[in-house]
């Protein structure tokens, strides 16, 4: 199987992970930012992740692959409760992370930026949607200290660093995604339970941290 994506996204760190935690093979294919082209023929529109199975058929949307994989072999491995606190911690910081996030992703070394012209294809997308990116990060240091007293607060709900309600579950895809996003950031004050659980999921996902190009 194939897996199409971009390293920075969020959600296909979703996908990636269900092949980590089976220890599944599966070839991860980065697209350029700005190839249109690949995912249309793929899924009929521009979209990351996108599964590519052995039939050659497809399949995109992240939780949509998750849950295909995982029940695949019969046995599935998100089996474990979820907690609607953790939903709610992930709602309140995705209210504004992505204005942290996402000047520091376009700088990034990332392999979807291969290309100048892929590189301004984010920028200005993104830019388009969230204002410029030199003006926000003009308030990053805000921001840091936001984030760095939210994972406090999300340090209480960790209950084992394995899985964060203790077994796994889907609040462990949606939340290892977002932490791994913020390696990239520099600065921010981690708690351990916090990065004994961000660790944790990364080795247990075999998906790399950002820490080596964080900004």
């Amino acid at each position: 199987m194939k897996l199409y994506i971009y390293d920075h996204c969020p959600f296909c760190v979703k996908a990636r992970m269900i092949f980590g935690l089976k220890n599944l093979p599966v070839e991860l294919i980065v697209m350029l930012n700005d190839d249109e082209a690949t995912p249309k023929k793929l899924v009929g529109q521009k979209v990351a992740p996108i599964l590519q199975k052995d039939d050659g058929s497809a399949m995109p949307e992240s939780m949509d692959i998750v849950r295909f994989i995982d029940k695949s072999d019969r046995e599935p491995l998100l089996n474990g409760k979820m907690n609607p606190a953790i939903s709610d911690w992930l709602r309140h910081v995705n209210g504004y992370i992505n204005k942290l996030l996402l000047p520091r992703i376009a700088e990034a070394a990332f392999a979807e930026f291969a290309t100048p012209e892929a590189r301004s294809y984010f920028r200005n997308k993104k830019e388009a949607a969230i204002g410029d990116f030199a003006e926000l990060k003009s308030h990053a240091p805000g921001l840091i200290k936001k984030i760095s007293d939210d994972l406090r607060q999300l340090d209480k709900l960790i209950v084992k660093p394995n899985a964060v309600n203790g077994e796994l579950s889907e609040d462990d895809i949606h939340l290892f995604p977002l932490l791994r996003s913020l390696t990239l950031v520099a600065g921010i004050d981690w708690p351990s339970r916090v990065a004994d659980y961000r660790d944790n999921m990364a080795k247990q996902t075999q998906v790399n941290l950002l820490s080596s190009i964080a900004i």
